[in-house]
């Protein structure tokens, strides 16, 4: 797969990711489209880090098989975490 088709992937991986934690996480997340995706990708960069910290194949085990269960449940997880954190983070900006 060539570098475009790396980049088109990580943004369909990262709007799934990103709608599946904002689908999880209750209450209200005022965010577009975009940031999801952005915090989709990112969140499942963290939910690699946590699966190699756990003993998994890590990021590798995402770029290796990104479609696994395991790894779309480490990518959400890792995608709530981002997602409360930019939330706390931007909590008093309106």
């Amino acid at each position: 797969m060539g570098f475009i088709g790396l980049i088109i992937s990580w943004l369909i991986i990262g709007a799934i990711i990103g709608l599946l934690a904002r689908a999880v996480m209750p209450g209200k997340q005022a965010m577009g489209l975009g940031m999801t995706i952005i915090l989709g990708i990112v969140g499942a960069i963290v939910g690699g880090f946590i699966g190699g910290l756990l003993g998994g194949d890590g990021v590798g085990g995402i770029m290796s098989n990104p479609w696994s269960i395991g790894t779309i449940l480490l990518a959400v997880i890792g995608a709530i975490i981002v997602m409360v954190v930019y939330g706390l983070a931007t909590k008093n900006r309106a």
